[in-house]
Order: structure tokens, then C-alpha cells, then sequence
């Protein structure tokens, strides 16, 4: 039996594809993995391309793992020799051995969210920012999405210079990255972009990795940002051999950055590509397929693919609509339970996913009624436990004392007191020194000021120096141990809290776990390369899939799962797709969600169940919202249950033509008024001053309603339930409607209808 005798003719097609640009379109369950898989084993096997000459690229490091274990059990221990690897940990080792071309030290940390986060409010506080009108998350997001761009401090500059409500944002990357670069750290959008920096600015660094890396693979291209792609691009172009592997239909991280059309546009990238779609489905049953076939064709931005299996037809979709959602979560869970009882299937075969976290709090209390275990995929991260930073922080202080973030961070931990006003003058000490806060804590008796406390500071710093010491005859899990029996951590998780002492403990017990097993795996690595992967792995990465409870979970935590039952609660417009979606007038918003929905409804084996309430409170409002319209694009014939406002299917461009004159959309109740039916929003909102028909809509595709003069004028401060608040720069009265133009301080110049906008006066 040949090494590739279980592939299907496309699969095996792809797989022995020959060299150049190779597109490998993968539907749902289709076995790209496999597929990607075998194609490094062909490449090594068949082609005889060096194991050393291969990159392939995922995007977490669970994936990548199993996809080096899968090539080595089809070509055996050459397979140890290539990078396989995300994007980010392919992207360190680079920078590791590279990095001091930048300017920065090789040992420089990663910072995670929690640590942008400290830095971003001490950059606020500096500049003077008003974090009630400029949130440090909101900073955060556009410097992320600047870096996605690969736009540095400078070219976001340049890119805000006529767009005054930005330069905030301008000021605030600036000296973000100026602190990270004193402290010899980067955060994850860095990592990316500094490699991009890296090979634009040292092509003989790009010509050798263009050498090591004749063969490229990238599985997931749907998802890869404008950074990600110039990173393929530029390591790619010499010899072309890229294979991508992904689904468009499966693109869901637009917020994150992703860029569909780096998938879309492939062919225009690389006009000699070959181009092979995965459509037979080793997943679900054909009626689900079905089902999510004809919710995913109203997507215009889309390649055609239709999936289909051999599993057989299976059972059809069911949709079941409940006056409340605690009768639908009541339902939900005594349909589990029913289950479990019949032996039809046990709890780790059911999940329940939803839209926003926000609904897992009341399937969850009916899930502790009933006594029924369960997880909830997404929580706080391992690596995100305050017990967990504390030790990682001293560990980071011990392997570098430049980041001077981690030094703050375990100073007083447990309490030393050593204040704040103490760690005020030795940090203007070490700024006008230009050295680090450990260094300048070395010289404490130096420092102006201090007095008796230069002597708590020794302590401290002698404390890490014996750690130190301690370090190079000892291993990882020895050396946490030591930290945590010196600083008498114990005590200090007791003394914080006894109750959740326990836990705790647990917790930094399960991380010297974690250290044995890494340098079990990794004989020879140094605590920076422990730094290193703790700092990429991703929620998911830890999740525990095994277990026999129910798993809850957002759809987007759900991508790249499968489960035997499915219930996908909140099938209502206003929730699924969501407000802020229809209202947008975004057309893309709408096909974001939808291939959103299309992915949790690919989730399901066997069975697949879809709720939604009538009524739900949201926000400490009581709102009553109408079926998901992805609900209602499912063809009667394919979906058991009564659908109320059930259309016929109809083609993608005939929907959104008449999709507008559809009934409205959202009532609300709150306290003892009536509910009140607020026109459904058509597309009326638009970024630009551009009219509706620049945008491509088409001449009555919808009708304004009147609407009387808005309260307020010109030169007016409004804000918008989506884009926050800005100023009116514009107010003219056409026949049906005003038109308002708003300069929003977080979003720029918008032009807008006032009857749908909502705007309210500051």
C-alpha cells in the first residue's frame, strides 16, 4: 500500500502538485491538514527537497505540533530538520539571531496584553492623555492595527497628518515604542513587522532565508494580515514555491486584522498558481452541508465551492424558537441531559456556542442546576493568572534585568515596602543615567535621597543575584522552586487570600509542571527559550478538549473544532449577526458574521440544534429581536422546525438587493413602556463624503423616513452608539431626511442620515 492510497483524487492532486504557486481552496472538514501534511512528506519523500529547505507556517502552536508528528510518522526523524512553526515563533527564531542588526539586545522579552496594557496607562499619564475620551484599549487597538499595516511610528505620523483627532494616537505609539525599546521588548504585532523591517532593510539576511527556504506552506491563509502576507511575499519571491492552504468562507478575524483578499486575490498575486478545491467533507452529514451551503452562496465575496459527503444524508438542521432565554437555555440543557440518560452520547460530545460571551452566564447556571460538568473554552488564560505573571516576571528579571516593567512587577512581591516615591527617584536616576531600573536598584547607595531604603533595595537586587547564580547549575522547575521558597511565595498567596491559596498554589505548581515537561522535549534549552514559548502559546493551546463535560464557547474559539452535537444559541437578528453589524451599512460586516455563522454550523458531525428567544435581556435591557436571517436563508426542505418569517432561498445579488425592505429588525422594553418599533437601519451610514451611488448602491434600494430637524447644530458634540463622539461639521435638510457629517474623534470624518444614526447630544 503506497504512501498515498488513502487520499481522494483532489487531495492527492494537490499533493502532487509541481513546483510554483499552489492554491489549495479547503472547504470545511475537507482534510486540509492531511492534505498539507502529505505535501511535505512528498516534497521529502518523492522530490527528495531537503527537510531543511521546508517552512510551514500555522497559526498555533498546537497545529504545528501535530503537523510535525503527522510528517514524521509518513517520513520518519528527517522531518525534526524543518521549521514547522506560527508565524510569530518562526518569526523569533529569526529576530533571536538577528535582532541586534535593529538595535536591540538578543535577550529582549515579549510583552502580553496585561503588559501593553501597564505600559500604555504610564504613556497616558506622561502625555497627558484623557483615558476617559482616549480608552489605553482603544490606543492599543489602532497601534496594532497600525503595526498589521506595517506602518511604524513614522508612517502612522504620515498617515494621520490631515486626520487632527488621531495625532493623539500618533503621540501615544511614539512613546509606546520608545518605552519598549528601553526596556529591550517587543509585543506580538512586533514581532512580524520587525521581521519584515529586517529582511527590507538587510537584503543578504533575506537572501539567506530565501536559500534555507525554497519550500513554503502556509495553512490558514484565509486568516493572515497585510504584515503576515509581505512576510510570505518577501521569503517567497525568489523561487515562487508556495503553497497556501485555506477557506474564505472561513475568514472570521477581520477585527484582528485579517485580510480576506490576501486569499481572494491570490491568482492576481501569482498568475501561474494552480488552483485545487478540497469540496468532499469527512465531517458532517449532508444536510448539515446542505444547510450551510445555502447560507454561505448569499456571500458575494466568496469563491465558489460547494461541499458534499459520502457520510449520507443524516438528520436535518433543527431550529426551535423559545418565548425567553431561560427557556432556551433550560432547553438546552435538559435536551444534554436527555442524551446522556438514552446513552445517545456523553457530555464531551455536545458544545454550545454562541455569538458574545455574555450568554454562557445563564446556560452555565443551568448547567450547575442540573449537576451536569462542564468547560468554558476561552476563560482567563493560564498565563494571564496574577500568580502565574508574578513567577514569570522574576524569571524575566533573572534571564534580563533591562525590562523594567517585570522589576516593577515583583519589587514588593511579597512586600518589601519599598514605595512608590522610592521607586520615583531611582527611576529618574537611571533616566538620566540612561540604564535600566535593576541597574540603577544595583547602585542604590548612589541614588539621591533614599536613605535607610537603599538597603531594602539591595536585598532585592542580591536576592536576584543569587537566583542567578543559582540559574546556571540548576534547571527551570529547580529554579522556580527556588524563587518561590526565598521569596516564601506560599505564605504570600495565603496571606493575599487563603481561600483561593489552594488554587493558586495549584496553578504555580501546574507551571514547574510545564517546566519539566519543556526541558524534558528540549534538553539543551535556556530559560530565554522558556520565556520564548510561554509567551506564544494561545488560549486554545491549553484548552482540554478531553474531557467528559459539556464545552461552552464563543463560534469564534470554536474554528478548527468538531463535535458530534451542536447547539448554536442566539439565532436572532440583533445578537447573530449582531446591532452594530446591520446598522454599520457595511456590507462586509454582514459577510464577516455570516461566514461566522456558516463555521458553526460546519462544526456539527451529526446533529446540529439552533435556538434562539423572543425576548432576551442584554445590557439590562429587555429586547425582542426577530430570527437570525441566517436561520432564515436555510430552504424549508433542509430544516426541521417552524421558522417564523421563513423567505424563499434566493441567489446572493437579488438578496441584498431587496434585503432593506425586509421587516424591522429590533423592539425594546424597558421598565413598564410599550415596545417601541424603531425603522430597521438601511444602508444609509458610510465612511466618506462620497454619495450613496459612489458606493455602489443602487438607486432605490431603500426609502429614507421623514424625519423632524435633530437637536442639535453645527458645531455640536453628539456621540454614536458605534463610533463614540465627535463633532457635527455639517447639517443639510434633503427631502426626506437631514444628512449629518460628524468628524468623530476616534474614527474620522462619517456621513450619515440623522433618523438612523441616533446621534445624541453631548
Amino acid at each position: 500500500m503506497g504512501m498515498f492510497d488513502g487520499l481522494n483524487p483532489m487531495q492527492e492532486a494537490a499533493v502532487r502538485a509541481g513546483d510554483g504557486p499552489l492554491l489549495i481552496l479547503a472547504g470545511a472538514g475537507s482534510g486540509k491538514t492531511r492534505t498539507l501534511t502529505y505535501r511535505i512528506a512528498y516534497l521529502i519523500a518523492e522530490k527528495h527537497i531537503s527537510p531543511m529547505n521546508i517552512l510551514a507556517v500555522t497559526f498555533t502552536n498546537k497545529a504545528a505540533g501535530e503537523m510535525k508528528e503527522r510528517v514524521a510518522a509518513l517520513v520518519g526523524p528527517d522531518a525534526e530538520r524543518m521549521w514547522v512553526s506560527t508565524f510569530h515563533s518562526a518569526c523569533m527564531r529569526i529576530l533571536r539571531s538577528n535582532i541586534s542588526l535593529l538595535g536591540y539586545d538578543d535577550r529582549f522579552t515579549v510583552y502580553d496584553t496585561d503588559d501593553q496594557k501597564t505600559v500604555m496607562k504610564n504613556v497616558c499619564k506622561r502625555l497627558n492623555i484623557d483615558t476617559k475620551r482616549y480608552k489605553e484599549r482603544t490606543i492599543l487597538s489602532e497601534i496594532s492595527s497600525a503595526k498589521n499595516e506595517l506602518m511604524d511610528e513614522s508612517g502612522y505620523e504620515k498617515y494621520v497628518l490631515n486626520d487632527f483627532s488621531k495625532t493623539v494616537f500618533a503621540r501615544a505609539y511614539r512613546e509606546y515604542q520608545e518605552t519598549l525599546r528601553k526596556n529591550n521588548a517587543v509585543d506580538f504585532d512586533d514581532i512580524i513587522m520587525l521581521t519584515v523591517r529586517l529582511f527590507d532593510e538587510f537584503p543578504d539576511v533575506l537572501e539567506k532565508y530565501r536559500e534555507r527556504f525554497r519550500y513554503i506552506l502556509v495553512d490558514e491563509y484565509q486568516d493572515t494580515n497585510t504584515a503576515q502576507f509581505e512576510l510570505i511575499r518577501l521569503l517567497a519571491d525568489k523561487y515562487k514555491n508556495l503553497c497556501v492552504v485555506g477557506d474564505d468562507d472561513q475568514s472570521i478575524y477581520r477585527f484582528r486584522g485579517a485580510n480576506i483578499r490576501n486569499i481572494l486575490d491570490f491568482e492576481e498575486h501569482y498568475p501561474e498558481a494552480t488552483v485545487i478545491k478540497l469540496e468532499q467533507n469527512y465531517r458532517s452529514t449532508q444536510y448539515i452541508l446542505d444547510a450551510a451551503n445555502a447560507v454561505i452562496a448569499n456571500n458575494r465575496g466568496r469563491k465558489d465551492k460547494k461541499l458534499w459527503t459520502e457520510a449520507g444524508e443524516g438528520k436535518k438542521p433543527v431550529f426551535t424558537q423559545f418565548d425567553t432565554a431561560f427557556e432556551e437555555a433550560e432547553y438546552i440543557v435538559s435536551d444534554i441531559r436527555h442524551r446522556k440518560k438514552m446513552g445517545t452520547c456523553g457530555y464531551g460530545s455536545c458544545a454550545v456556542l454562541y455569538r458574545t460571551n455574555a450568554q454562557a452566564r445563564i446556560i452555565e447556571e443551568r448547567l450547575i442546576m442540573a449537576g451536569i460538568p462542564y468547560n468554558v473554552v476561552g476563560g482567563v488564560n493560564f498565563y494571564s493568572r496574577a500568580e502565574i505573571k508574578d513567577i514569570i516576571a522574576y524569571l524575566k528579571v533573572i534571564d534580563s534585568g533591562i525590562d523594567d516593567l517585570s522589576v516593577r512587577r515583583i519589587v514588593n512581591v511579597p512586600k518589601r515596602s519599598i514605595g512608590n516615591a522610592t521607586l520615583e527617584k531611582v527611576q529618574d536616576y537611571a533616566d538620566a543615567r540612561d540604564i535600566s531600573l535593576f541597574a540603577a536598584m544595583c547602585e542604590a547607595g548612589d541614588v539621591p535621597g533614599l536613605g535607610k531604603t537603599a538597603s531594602k533595595l539591595k536585598v532585592f537586587t542580591d536576592m536576584i543575584g543569587v537566583f542567578r547564580a543559582y540559574r546556571d547549575n540548576a534547571t527551570i522547575a529547580e529554579l522556580i522552586n527556588k524563587i518561590i521558597e526565598m521569596t516564601d511565595y506560599e505564605e504570600y498567596l495565603k496571606d493575599l487570600d487563603e481561600e483561593k491559596a489552594e488554587d493558586k498554589i495549584g496553578n504555580v505548581n501546574e507551571l514547574v509542571s510545564k517546566a519539566v515537561a519543556f526541558c524534558d522535549s528540549r534538553p539543551d534549552a535556556s530559560l530565554s527559550d522558556f520565556l520564548e514559548e510561554v509567551a506564544l502559546v494561545s488560549d486554545l493551546d491549553s484548552a482540554d478538549l478531553s474531557e467528559e463535560r459539556v464545552l461552552l464557547m464563543t463560534l469564534h474559539s470554536a474554528k478548527g473544532l468538531e463535535f458530534p452535537v451542536v447547539y448554536l444559541a442566539g439565532m436572532e437578528d440583533g445578537l447573530f449577526p449582531g446591532y452594530m453589524s446591520i446598522s454599520s451599512g457595511d456590507e462586509e460586516d454582514i459577510e464577516e458574521e455570516r461566514r461566522l455563522a456558516y463555521v458553526g454550523m460546519t462544526r456539527a458531525e451529526k446533529e446540529l440544534i439552533m435556538t434562539c428567544a423572543k425576548a432576551r435581556m442584554l445590557r439590562g435591557e429587555t429586547q425582542f429581536n426577530p430570527v437570525s436571517r441566517f436561520v432564515t436563508e436555510i430552504p424549508s426542505e433542509l430544516i426541521e422546525g417552524f421558522v417564523p418569517g421563513k423567505k424563499k432561498k434566493r441567489p446572493a445579488d437579488d438578496y441584498y438587493d431587496d434585503y432593506p425592505r425586509s421587516k424591522p429588525s429590533f423592539t425594546y422594553m424597558q421598565k413598564e413602556e410599550k415596545p417601541v418599533k424603531p425603522v430597521k437601519p438601511v444602508k444609509a451610514l458610510y465612511s466618506g463624503t462620497a454619495g450613496l451611488e459612489s458606493l455602489g448602491v443602487k438607486k432605490g434600494f431603500g426609502t429614507v423616513p421623514e424625519s423632524s430637524k435633530p437637536d442639535y447644530e453645527v458645531g455640536d458634540r453628539v456621540r454614536h452608539f458605534k463610533f463614540g463622539a465627535g463633532t457635527v461639521t455639517a447639517l443639510v435638510k434633503e427631502p426626506r431626511d437631514y444628512k449629518v457629517s460628524v468628524d468623530f474623534d476616534a474614527h474620522g470624518q462619517k456621513v450619515m442620515y440623522a433618523s438612523f444614526a441616533k446621534l445624541v447630544r453631548e
